[in-house]
């Protein structure tokens, strides 16, 4: 499993919702990336700024943050604690 230092962790994106509330199919194309997911690790922290998430939240974070990477076949995003939005 992947160790976030200092103040990033790492959030398993949500999928995308394939169908509309009303019913309708979305295809791939026209997809919007997701801007949320669940926090599987997070780093220790900054000596002078606490981590304020902790595993297991389910957190909102910006559009185009992070660095996308893949273990075992699963898409992970590591961000900076700064990134995260709101927490759910």
């Amino acid at each position: 499993m992947i160790k976030p230092l200092a103040d990033r962790v790492v959030i398993e994106p949500q999928e995308a919702q394939t169908k509309t509330a009303s019913g309708i199919i979305i295809p791939d194309t026209a997809k919007e990336k997701p801007q949320q997911g669940k926090i599987v690790a997070a780093g220790p922290g900054k000596k002078d700024e606490p981590m304020e998430v902790k595993t297991g939240d389910v957190v909102l974070y910006g559009k185009y943050a992070g660095t996308e990477v893949t273990v075992d076949d699963k898409k992970y995003l590591i961000v900076k604690q700064s990134d995260i939005l709101a927490i759910l």
